[in-house]
């Protein structure tokens, strides 16, 4: 099986990314990571999915979201061509002997520092799936006290917008 990142234009209302969830966990496929948030245009949400399936699958499922009525545009965004990244909140266990090492880590990984106590500090990173468990990686050692992950989102590269082919289409 092969990770697929599909971008998923919806109309913008209520019941439809439980329809989308539905129709895909229906067909017996895991989503590996989920972002829905709002486009440029407030009529239009935009749904980043990462499944991981075969490519006759992807086929299948990417036929069957065309057919929602909400579903305005499905494509899928190849990594090559497209920017992905995710968001990550690290509370890290961090006391006066090892707080200098973790904020040079902090900075290796170009993390933000969004908060400090005596006990413990907590990162803000982005950057693609590598990145961040790299990064996890090296802090495991200090005690990951608390973890809390965005899902993928990806927008493709260059000017075109599947925005604004949708918007033309529908």
């Amino acid at each position: 099986m092969a990770r697929h990142t599909l971008s998923v234009l919806v109309e913008n209302k209520p019941g439809v990314l439980a329809r989308i969830a539905g129709l895909i966990s229906r067909r017996g496929y895991n989503i590996d990571s989920l972002a829905v948030g709002p486009t440029e245009f407030e009529e239009i949400s935009r749904m980043t999915v990462v499944v991981d399936v075969e490519e006759q699958a992807l086929e299948q499922v990417t036929k069957q979201l065309n057919k929602l009525i909400e579903v305005l545009k499905v494509v899928e965004l190849e990594q090559a061509a497209s920017v992905q990244r995710e968001l990550v909140l690290i509370k890290v266990r961090s006391d006066a002997a090892t707080r200098s090492q973790i904020l040079d880590i902090t900075q290796m990984f170009r993390c933000n520092v969004v908060d400090v106590t005596t006990d413990s500090v907590v990162l803000e990173a982005t950057g693609t799936p590598e990145k961040l468990g790299a990064l996890l990686g090296v802090l495991e050692p200090y005690g990951v006290r608390e973890l809390v992950q965005s899902g993928l989102v990806a927008v493709g590269r260059g000017g075109r917008s599947i925005t604004d082919r949708a918007r033309k289409a529908g």
